[in-house]
């Protein structure tokens, strides 16, 4: 009976404990069923936030191009400082990439064009009438248009290998290269070509003697026109201060409507002498054998005869009463033209100008230009 009594115990005792272990299997199991459920939901609630987030990436971009300024025309004028086709064809790229860049910057030009004035002084006037909305001209030219334009920009330029205020130097190292060194400004130059009266004033100077006023007057001259920093200004403050008189008071002095047609002109000695930039004969070596039909290098046919001081480089300004110009699109304009001129292949299009680079001007920097300016209007009303 005892026996009997206890294996009933032991039966009771050993189902009990597989009841205990299959609860606490069934727990454990129902445990681990939830932890899956909930790691499930967790990564099925990161997806969505990251898609989220990719959407409302989208968004905002979407956001930041919808609120970009359009301008539907950007109205760009170059002065005839090289021949227009020339001028034109190079600066077709410069179209793009201002769009591109103006495009990071906030605004999304639909057009930009480029044209090339008759004129210096048909650039300053288009942008006094708000025809042109921005334009690359000399400091001359701006200083005479200041009253229709802001400056915006400094063009760099590499420096030359000579920087004398002798004529001889410029002579004795020919030809001249370009360095690496950026500056702000060059030098203007007389240059005597082949003809007879050009070779006689050449030999002068490099024969260490001095240049008399009937030397130069009796000389045929190629000037630009009077708001040319190289080609007119600074030529007649030179004969200011060599001789007392200004290119007015030159008898057989002509205005040539490109340095292209000036050198074209002294190549085939309908002038001996003309006013032009440092470094104008390496832009025109080519043509001077070429299109010029010269048997010598420019550099044999050529002399300089006179140097004049450095003059403060080229300008980008802006019209002051384009509809397109305010504050904000100047930041804008600015900026994109320096970010062209870091890029190689914005150096090549602005290259056209011997430009390197740009830096930020103001109106201050140009005062030397006025005072020179001031004096040209001044002996030109006395005359």
């Amino acid at each position: 009976m005892k026996k009997t009594i206890m294996k009933k115990a032991f039966s009771f005792l050993l189902a009990g404990v597989l009841c205990v272990g299959i609860l606490a299997g069934c727990s454990q199991s129902g445990q681990g069923e939830t932890t899956t459920a909930e790691t499930a939901a967790a990564d099925t609630t990161a997806a969505a936030a990251e898609d989220t987030a990719a959407a409302e990436s989208t968004t905002a971009a979407e956001t930041a191009a919808a609120e970009n300024t359009v301008i539907e025309n950007l109205r760009i004028a170059f002065v005839p400082s090289r021949e227009p086709e020339e001028i034109i064809t190079a600066t077709e790229p410069l179209k793009q990439m201002l769009t591109d860049e103006l495009a990071k910057l906030g605004y999304d030009v639909e057009n930009v064009d480029i044209t090339v004035g008759t004129s210096y002084e048909a650039v300053g006037e288009a942008l006094s009438a708000g025809t042109a909305d921005v334009g690359l001209i000399p400091g001359g030219t701006y200083v005479l248009y200041d009253d229709g334009c802001d400056v915006l920009l400094t063009a760099t330029r590499d420096g030359l290998s000579i920087d004398s205020d002798d004529p001889k130097d410029w002579n004795d190292n020919a030809p001249t290269e370009p360095t690496t060194e950026q500056v702000t400004s060059y030098r203007a130059l007389m240059i005597a070509g082949p003809s007879e009266k050009g070779q006689e004033l050449a030999a002068k100077v490099n024969a260490g003697e001095a240049l008399t006023w009937e030397d130069v007057s009796s000389a045929n001259w190629s000037v630009a026109n009077s708001s040319s920093p190289a080609g007119y200004i600074y030529p007649s403050l030179w004969l200011q201060e060599n001789f007392g008189k200004n290119i007015t008071d030159l008898p057989h002095a002509v205005q040539s409507d490109s340095y292209g047609s000036a050198f074209a002109r002294l190549a085939s000695g309908q002038v001996d002498i003309l006013c032009t930039y440092a470094d104008a004969r390496r832009d025109y070596e080519d043509e001077w054998t070429g299109e010029y039909a010269m048997t010598n290098s420019i550099w044999d046919d050529t002399a300089v005869v006179g140097v004049t001081p450095a003059i403060y480089n080229d300008t980008i300004s802006v019209s002051k009463t384009s509809p397109i110009m305010d504050d904000a699109f100047k930041a804008a304009l600015s900026e994109a033209f320096i970010n062209i001129g870091n890029t190689e292949e914005g150096k090549e299009v602005i290259a056209i100008y011997s430009h390197n680079g740009y830096m930020p001007a103001q109106s201050s920097d140009y005062d030397s230009e006025r005072a020179a300016q001031e004096m040209i209007q001044s002996l030109n009303s006395e005359g």
